[in-house]
């Protein structure tokens, strides 16, 4: 048995998994009267469940190999998947480090696994000294590290994250949803050397698809299998796999289109440190940025009848807001509107 094959629940390793029409023929061409499916339109047969032209696509775009890449319905799917191969519900734990993704935490509850959570440092970064002695615990399985965080925007040390892929037995999750706003290196380059890692991006970012649901994994292609193994049969549509598809052929506009996503992310930081109704301005490897305001529900409600919609983060740190950077004349609308409040 492998390493991997030990990290995995038992009932998932002697899993036997659903077997579609399109496992058992894989062919392009031919009759096809196997899966029950009408036989007139144009959106009749179902779609690809291994994604193989979308995961060539992705191999080309990311330098990854295919049998590395698993696409899911969203990052979510990922997560859920995560908790769902490597832990026994009612006995393991995952840990995050908070303030993050608050997804994490959802799918662990759904899924029954005990939520460990240590708060980053003053920095928001990991705390090392923290982390370090939890991870010897037989049960915890899952680590989770969102790098650029969400909602703080920083970027986690490489070495602090190499570090703790080094020192724990289980599974490492790094959650790069924002890595194409950053200057840091993705860590999908390293999945060969660290068979416990998973990578994981979006086509919701960088790309501009959120609408169309689709999350990537970079792991071995022993973790790979498990997923394919363990996810729904056709996870992700015919429609979305191709504009999924036709997006990556568009290089030139996406390079583009975060050149000037990363301009204005300079300009809103350069414009909201002036502003009086605002405290501090968070350094930002993310299409966002994260600010501490006098009153943050105040403000948040004054934006809101002016029609701005951020992200208010009080409950979570003390008077933040989240600002995601938008088209030019948004952000311009944004800086506007929070100058003329008077506190």
């Amino acid at each position: 048995m492998s390493e991997v094959d030990k990290l995995v629940r038992k009932n998932v390793r002697e899993l036997i998994p659903y077997s579609s029409a399109r496992d058992e023929y894989e062919g392009d061409m031919g009759i096809f009267l196997d899966a029950n499916e009408n036989p007139y339109g144009t959106m009749n047969r179902y779609p690809d469940p291994h994604h193989k032209k979308l995961r060539n696509a992705i191999s080309r775009f990311k330098n990854v190999p295919q049998e590395n890449i698993f696409l899911g319905n969203g990052s979510d799917e990922v997560i859920d998947l995560c908790f769902r191969i490597f832990c026994n519900p009612g006995t393991d734990k995952a840990l995050i480090m908070t303030p993050t993704y608050g997804m994490y935490e959802v799918a662990a509850a759904v899924n029954d696994v005990e939520v460990v959570r240590v708060p980053l440092d003053e920095t928001f970064n990991i705390s090392i000294p923290s982390v370090i002695p939890l991870l010897h615990d037989e049960r915890l399985k899952l680590v989770f590290i969102c790098s650029p965080n969400n909602p703080t925007g920083n970027s986690m040390e490489s070495n602090d994250i190499e570090l703790i892929i080094n020192s724990f037995k289980g599974i490492v999750l790094i959650d790069e949803a924002y890595i194409d706003f950053s200057l840091h290196p993705s860590l999908s380059q390293k999945i060969m050397r660290y068979p416990n890692l998973i990578v994981m991006q979006t086509f919701s970012k960088a790309l501009g698809m959120a609408a169309a649901r689709i999350g990537i994994a970079f792991a071995s292609s022993e973790i790979i299998k498990y997923f394919y193994r363990v996810k729904s049969p056709y996870n992700i549509s015919a429609l979305n796999q191709e504009k999924a598809f036709l997006k990556l052929a568009e290089r030139g506009t996406i390079a583009n289109q975060v050149r000037t996503i990363l301009q204005e992310r300079e300009r809103l930081i350069d414009r909201l440190n002036k502003i009086v109704s605002v405290e501090k301005v968070f350094p930002s490897d993310a299409n966002f940025v994260l600010v501490r305001v006098k009153d943050a529900d105040l403000i948040y409600s004054r934006l809101l009848e002016r029609g701005v919609i951020v992200r208010n983060r009080n409950r979570i740190i003390r008077n933040c807001l989240r600002i995601t950077v938008g088209a030019p004349e948004e952000n311009s609308k944004l800086l506007n509107e929070l100058e003329k409040i008077d506190l």
